[in-house]
């Protein structure tokens, strides 16, 4: 008995840090404008794109960025796997596509977009080798 309650005690922990990934591009950009918070806009490859997965392991998942992403953001990740097992659903696809042609034009990966409560665009950056704060900081400052 103590086993198992001990295995949901750190089952439910490890979800109370999982970063909350919008459905949406558009349901992140209500939800924003309902709380006035950020819109992170995260384009990745995600079974492909090495600099993405580094900025997924380093950044994004760590307890630091969690922390300020709950409190001042809602991300929305616009993926394009290669594999076929981690294709997309078709709407899903498209909308992201639709997200690329618009914000993405040029194709790098990782590329974040920064948006204001109100759908503006406040910034934009690539993957670089720096710490979780930096990043923080960055973001926080747009």
């Amino acid at each position: 008995m103590k086993k198992h309650l001990f295995l949901v005690f750190l089952f439910s922990c490890g979800f109370s840090f999982a970063q909350a990934w919008e459905p949406s591009f558009n349901l992140a950009q209500t939800k924003a404008a309902e709380t006035n918070k950020k819109v992170l806009l995260v384009f990745s490859g995600s079974d492909w794109c090495i600099p993405c997965i580094r900025l997924e392991d380093k950044v994004w998942k760590s307890a630091e960025f969690q922390a300020f992403a709950k409190e001042k953001l809602y991300m929305y990740r616009a993926d394009f796997p290669k594999r076929k097992k981690n294709q997309l659903p078709v709407a899903k696809k498209e909308e992201n596509e639709q997200l690329a042609s618009q914000y993405n034009s040029k194709g790098y990966f990782p590329w974040v977009v920064v948006f204001s409560s109100k759908g503006e665009v406040l910034g934009v950056f690539a993957y670089e080798d720096k710490a979780v704060a930096e990043y923080i900081k960055t973001i926080d400052a747009l």
